[in-house]
């Protein structure tokens, strides 16, 4: 364990599982107090309990406006956050329903943004904070079936670029990390064996587990990345070179 980041509160949204999960193990081993979000409180306890270290599990929909304004509620003095929490549905443009469509955009854009909005003003107070959008390869890559939520992240990536430049004069850095095809339990049920095809097609050959993903997202959220912001890094096995 290191004790890097002792002393400072981190935000994963969508922390219960994946991704977000195993950013959580990571930022409570690095010294961090971690709170974790999800919709299900059942499944955030036993998450929260599988962490070692100072994690508390709050209940939050990021599709609800008034859920996203009771977390702010109850995270005021968050120094790094770590907007994970996604829906990913897949389906063809012309297959494509309005309320899958429409919950896609109100939990990856609008809850991020008003999350966002409600937590950087402490930041910018204390001239400190770090602040790291998950988003995909797809957001900078053709996938069928992903057009939605491709262009969901692709909005949130250029809302880290205009946070950068907005939040950058007060000390506070925004960064995106861009996975590509990952083995969750997530993604696994709602794309199955294109999961598995889509890392097939890297240069590397494979799918990431979640800590390969959850690595770059805490080395952004660290002083080693002190001179870095308005940063996509893509985690995804080549496939932006590709």
């Amino acid at each position: 364990m290191t004790t890097e980041l002792t002393g400072q509160t981190a935000l994963v949204t969508g922390g219960t599982a994946g991704i977000g999960l195993a950013c959580a193990r990571l930022l409570a081993d690095a010294g961090a107090t971690v709170l974790i979000t999800g919709r299900n409180r059942e499944r955030g306890e036993s998450a929260a309990a599988t962490v070692d270290g100072d994690v508390r599990f709050i209940q939050a929909d990021m599709a609800d406006l008034e859920s996203v304004a009771a977390l702010v509620e109850q995270s005021s003095g968050v120094d790094i956050l770590v907007n994970n929490a996604a829906s990913f549905p897949g389906a063809l443009t012309v297959e494509q329903d309005v309320a899958s469509f429409e919950s896609t955009f109100d939990t990856n854009v609008r809850g991020t943004y008003f999350l966002v909005a409600g937590l950087v003003p402490g930041m910018l107070e204390r001239g400190t904070g770090s602040i790291i959008n998950v988003t995909s390869m797809v957001a900078s890559k053709g996938v069928p079936g992903a057009s939605v939520y491709s262009a969901s992240k692709a909005a949130v990536e250029s809302l880290t670029r205009t946070w950068a430049a907005e939040f950058g004069p007060r000390g506070v850095r925004v960064n995106t990390v861009a996975p590509g095809p990952t083995n969750t339990e997530g993604v696994v049920a709602e794309w199955g064996d294109t999961n598995e095809q889509l890392g097939r097609t890297l240069p590397l050959g494979r799918t990431a587990e979640p800590i390969e993903i959850a690595q770059a997202v805490v080395f952004l959220a660290s002083r080693a990345s002190s001179f870095i912001t308005g940063l996509t890094l893509h985690a995804d096995g080549g496939g932006a070179a590709a």
